[in-house]
């Protein structure tokens, strides 16, 4: 057990011993008693049912070894892994992909590399699409398929083009060798299509939505094929869940960052998210927290079928850089956020700035000191800039940028994102609001049975005098 290098949240500058009076108070959280005594109930419940399905993830060993025996086999025939997948199919592989290997991990040379290229097609902007085939060789690539309907447009689209492409490359026969695709075990077009072809392919387990999907084969199988150690990330998970499953809020960070943000909420109006981390690997940690606060907290609907409008908006921001862009905003605009600083205690290379220009005070001061060291002041004094303005934040501290504190990370986040929810007595696992983008889009499109949908609605072309 790693239990020495554990994730800690620090919320003093939450609270009104800090902050004065846009601080949470004691009694605040006191007041609310019954309702994070019901939340946690709820959670229990939830969890003994099976409806809570990503936190059975870090668990599940069987199909970590399925996923470790296919890796190999990739890493040791392929120089390119192609994820097609969008939202919550990218962009956790994304985020851990950037945060646990080399900043430019696809522009090593493969003796330093070790391990298959990676590349995520998560949009279908034609550019970037034509662009991946001027870079890799379909022969030496794998193509995995992720979505979990089977019919997300997205990647279909994507997945029809290289389909073709294979075929004229590598001929149908071969297809077999280089798709392997992730969806649902039994439903949709792509399981019929996997079992069709006799495709390699991995299930999205039913209780495992797309944003909370990261920790299952959706992130783990194109994360392992690239040398990521999947036992760690999923051990990391396992052991932030024992302490998320501890009752007292004051141990437990996920539910205690969910209740400030609730507090900060219904009592200050805060509706503003910032994750703003200290470090360029984290980046991507922001986007994906991004998807995951959004499409789970923005909800027209209570729980009871009530209209309640409920909704954090997520900001993503990066340390020091938006220090000179966003910072501002934050320390003399509204008090309408809370941020969340992610710092890394120890960096896995740094970089001392050499004693030169000494006759500049300006810029001597910084001789024989570390990049880590500056960009580790830069934080906290962006946080104390921020206290003495009254402005609240939390820091979560990572004691290093491994699988075993990015697998605490995730699964902290993941939890906070439930309980929250259940304090807001909505639905943290559905998102109905982009059903009927999704609908329209079919139907723009031209496909079968939705043709209809755009004559119940009104579309207009607008009025000219407000198109310049």
């Amino acid at each position: 057990m790693k239990s020495l290098k554990k994730v800690t949240l620090n919320f003093n500058n939450m609270m009104k011993e800090r902050l004065g009076s846009q601080g949470i108070g004691i009694n605040d959280i006191k007041k609310l008693n019954q309702k994070i005594k019901q939340a946690i109930k709820n959670i229990k419940q939830k969890r003994e049912d099976g409806l809570l399905g990503f936190m059975y993830l870090p668990y599940d060993l069987k199909v970590r070894d399925e996923i470790k025996k296919v890796a190999e086999l990739v890493q040791n025939k392929y120089e390119n892994v192609v994820v097609l997948g969008i939202g919550g199919s990218a962009l956790g592989t994304i985020a851990l992909r950037n945060a646990l290997k080399h900043p430019f991990y696809n522009m090593l040379p493969s003796e330093k590399r070790k391990t298959p290229k990676l590349f995520v097609m998560d949009n279908v902007d034609p550019e970037v699409a034509s662009g991946l085939f001027d870079v890799i060789d379909l022969k030496k690539s794998v193509i995995n398929i992720i979505t979990k309907s089977g019919a997300t447009a997205e990647t279909v689209a994507f997945m029809k083009i290289l389909w073709k492409k294979l075929i004229d490359k590598a001929g149908k026969n071969k297809l077999k060798e280089h798709i392997i695709i992730t969806t649902d075990k039994e439903k949709g077009e792509l399981r019929k299509i996997a079992n069709t072809f006799g495709f390699i392919s991995f299930v999205v387990p039913g209780n495992v939505g797309g944003r909370f999907s990261v920790l299952s084969p959706v992130g783990l199988f194109p994360l392992a094929c690239i040398g990521i150690n999947i036992d760690d990330l999923l051990k990391g998970a396992a052991y932030m869940d024992t302490i998320c499953s501890n009752d007292n809020i004051w141990k437990n960070p996920a539910y205690i960052r969910a209740i400030l943000h609730y507090i900060s909420d219904i009592k200050f109006g805060r509706k503003i998210t910032v994750m703003m981390p200290y470090s360029n690997a984290l980046k991507d940690i922001a986007d994906w927290f991004a998807q995951l606060w959004a499409e789970s907290l923005g909800k027209k609907y209570s729980v009871q079928g009530k209209v309640v409008y409920k909704g954090l908006t997520p900001v993503k921001a990066l340390g020091a850089t938006d220090q000179h862009s966003q910072v501002q905003l934050y320390i003399e605009g509204p008090f309408d956020k809370v941020i969340t600083f992610i710092k890394i205690d120890k960096f896995r290379s740094d970089i001392t700035m050499p004693a030169n220009f000494q006759e500049f005070d300006s810029i001597s001061y910084l001789s024989n000191k570390k990049m880590s060291a500056l960009l580790n002041a830069e934080q906290i004094a962006t946080e104390m800039a921020l206290a003495k303005n009254q402005r609240p934040s939390m820091t979560i501290t990572l004691p290093e940028i491994s699988e075993w504190t990015l697998g605490q990370l995730i699964y902290m986040l993941e939890v906070e994102t439930a309980f929250i929810g259940e304090l807001y007595n909505i639905n943290a696992f559905d998102q109905p609001g982009v059903e009927l983008g999704k609908i329209l889009t079919y139907a723009f499109m031209g496909r079968k049975g939705y043709k209809d949908k755009l004559k119940q609605i009104k579309i207009s072309k607008g009025i000219k005098k407000f198109i310049i």
